[in-house]
């Protein structure tokens, strides 16, 4: 594996792999260890997107691995692919370091840089796929329920980003997985198909989030208006009307359910203030997860 563009493009040993090695660095790293595997190696840091977790995590992470990252926006280098081609940018970036992580608008940015760089290329999200997120999502329910297989993950909102990787994270996984969204916020068919798949029957869609939750052991949401969409806000928040992660829409979860959210949380919108902050909420467990599966991922891809 040279890059991390989807979970679309992994085995499901690959990612295995890069659980288990997430588990070992974390507990390295809780207890004092390091493992100083990239000294001297560079990530270059594109964003075209703002971020919290994303910079802290993958700095850190090169940080503690004995490496160095360099932080790149657009007022820095100008948008990938405006000022100068992406092929052109990754041919010259890729000159100067040893892996390139973008976090873009475009999913096709990745893949146009992945093309043409020839060293490893890190989706840190892009408009079709957040797979890092997924993957540390998959670590933190591992952690709090065991063994994947045969789990179910209720996604109540847009079908975004977040939730076509964690339908595809699900089908690598053997879990159950549906999405509930209102009309016209729906998962495309396409994701959907492909989940299935992978592993058939694992994937489905709803305008129901009360069935959506029963019988769930994760009741997963994320923001209605993603960072692009501002001008639909009004618009949004009213077709998501019954769809917040709430005290009501719980009552039919299970007790043990574990809430989660990728962060950052509008309380009030798409889940309460009163859930985010309840004893089933995993939430903060998902942002700290960022920089464990990270740091193992950059191990994976640029220690050899």
């Amino acid at each position: 594996m040279k890059s991390f563009l989807s979970i679309l493009d992994c085995t499901t040993d690959q990612l295995n792999e890069l659980l288990v090695l997430s588990s070992e660095l974390k507990s390295l790293y809780k207890s004092g260890g390091r493992d100083l595997c990239l000294p001297g190696k560079v990530l270059a840091m594109l964003f075209e997107k703002t971020s919290l977790r994303t910079r802290i995590s993958f700095q850190v992470a090169m940080h503690d691995l004995g490496g160095m990252a360099i932080y790149m926006k657009p007022e820095d280098i100008g948008v990938i692919g405006r000022r100068e081609p992406a092929k052109d940018m990754a041919r010259v970036i890729a000159r100067y370091v040893d892996g390139i992580m973008a976090r873009t608008f475009a999913h096709e940015t990745l893949v146009e840089l992945d093309t043409w760089a020839h060293v490893p290329v890190i989706n840190a999200l892009s408009d079709w796929s957040h797979p890092c997120q997924a993957m540390a999502d998959m670590l933190t329910i591992s952690e709090h329920c065991g063994d994947l297989s045969g789990l179910k993950l209720a996604y109540i909102g847009d079908g975004n980003n977040v939730a076509r990787s964690l339908a595809f994270a699900c089908a690598k996984f053997n879990m159950k997985y549906i999405c509930a969204s209102p009309k016209g916020y729906e998962l495309d068919a396409d994701s959907l198909n492909l989940a299935n798949s992978i592993t058939a029957g694992c994937a489905a869609q709803t305008s129901n989030p009360c069935e959506a939750v029963k019988d769930a052991h994760v009741v997963y949401t994320d923001t209605w208006v993603s960072m692009g969409q501002e001008d639909e806000k009004a618009e949004r928040i009213a077709a998501f009307e019954g769809f917040s992660v709430n005290e009501k829409l719980m009552e039919n979860a299970p007790d043990d359910a574990k809430v989660m959210h990728c962060l950052p949380a509008y309380r009030g919108y798409e889940i309460s203030d009163g859930i985010a902050e309840s004893e089933n909420s995993v939430i903060f467990d998902q942002a700290e997860n960022r920089l464990h599966f990270q740091r193992a991922l950059l191990k994976y891809l640029m220690s050899h």
